[in-house]
């Protein structure tokens, strides 16, 4: 009897690493695949940082404590964890843990250290690399947010050039040089990733003519 894969395969989610030097606009290229692919969800890292203006806790980042972040890391409730500017940031296990059980996506916006960490715990990860056009858009970019002092924006700055060679360890990179291209590329890299056959657990196996006989019907 001649048979037909069945469209519905079961897949394990995927977990999407997003990486950037600070100002090289990932939030606006997240939001704009969600348009494409409002599926993904965004894992919420935890951080120690203060909240800044417009920022909302449980949206942006969960906010907490010091001693908290602390406690919740000796538990083993962390993914990854790392320190930067002066900072704790962390990416909490359980949500990628029933993400990749149920089939959805996820997309985590970290660093490069917690890129190198996240890779190591779940090797199916799929990490992309956000580039700006130049160090000098994204000094521009840094100084029209108006967030940071002149000596952090340099510091970033400083930080971005290491960052940035990092890339080479990531499975694709992105230029933020135009917002509509750059989230066109991040979709087509989500499109191809989802295709690959070694992420499907069972495929369904359907009689053909069982198909045509329910499409008459």
């Amino acid at each position: 009897m001649t048979q037909a894969l069945s469209t519905l395969a079961k897949r394990q989610g995927i977990i999407f690493i997003l990486s950037a030097p600070s100002g090289a606009g990932k939030t606006t290229l997240y939001n704009g695949l969600r348009e494409i692919h409002p599926e993904i969800k965004l894992s919420i890292s935890w951080t120690t940082r203060r909240r800044r203006p417009g920022e909302i806790n449980g949206q942006d980042y969960r906010f907490i404590s010091e001693r908290r972040f602390i406690e919740l890391r000796r538990r083993g409730d962390f993914a990854e964890w790392a320190r930067v500017h002066d900072y704790f940031y962390a990416t909490p296990k359980k949500p990628l843990d029933r993400s990749i059980k149920a089939g959805r996506d996820i997309l985590l916006d970290i660093d490069v250290q917690g890129a190198r960490k996240i890779k190591r715990k779940y090797p199916d990860a799929v990490s992309i690399f956000v580039l700006p056009p130049s160090l000098a858009e994204l000094e521009r970019r840094l100084a029209a947010r108006g967030t940071d002092r002149r000596d952090i924006i340099r510091r970033r700055l400083a930080n971005a050039r290491g960052e940035i060679r990092e890339r080479i360890y990531y499975d694709y990179y992105v230029i933020n040089r135009e917002v509509d291209e750059a989230v066109k590329n991040l979709s087509a890299i989500v499109g191809a990733e989802r295709a690959r056959v070694s992420r499907v657990r069972e495929w369904r196996l359907e009689p053909l003519r069982q198909r045509r006989s329910r499409r008459k019907a």
